[in-house]
């Protein structure tokens, strides 16, 4: 598949007394949509963050020839701060003050070599928007990451 200009809106959402996640990613690519969509047990909100939008990166690289940049709509600042924070993390080898490797290391490197790999802006947006009559791909992602964790925790 043949790209110019690829959106990607992701999210990841996490119920924290069941540790059960959700994620979400709605690709733009040539006039189609796609749509990513999986679950975790044992996890937090911000690996669901990490793995919607490195899932979507994947999906990229192996399905796209020369993908010429790539915009990612994330509503975490966890996730968009990452490329901003990559040389100091990398220079510090992903370890706190104490020595004991950051939250999420594995899944951090990883999104880090994808932007050295890919032209990537990440663009930062409003959490839990409101419904409008536009056509919303934050919101829908949203609402589906959402949908994922509550069926999870009914068949718990």
């Amino acid at each position: 598949m043949k790209s110019q200009k690829i959106e990607i809106y992701t999210d990841g959402s996490c119920n924290p007394e069941y540790k059960i996640g959700g994620w979400a990613s709605i690709i733009l690519l040539n006039n189609q949509k796609i749509i990513l969509q999986g679950n975790f047990h044992n996890t937090t909100h911000n690996r669901m963050e990490l793995i919607a939008v490195i899932n979507a990166l994947e999906f990229i690289i192996d399905e796209v020839t020369n993908p010429f940049s790539v915009t990612i709509y994330t509503d975490s600042q966890y996730v968009a701060d990452i490329p901003r924070r990559a040389n100091n993390l990398i220079s510090k080898k992903f370890a706190t003050k104490s020595g004991e490797l950051i939250q999420n290391s594995d899944l951090v490197k990883k999104l880090i070599q994808f932007t050295d790999k890919l032209n990537i802006e990440f663009i930062k947006v409003k959490a839990h928007q409101k419904s409008s009559e536009l056509i919303n791909y934050n919101r829908e992602v949203d609402k589906l990451c959402r949908k994922i964790v509550r069926q999870q925790v009914k068949e718990t």
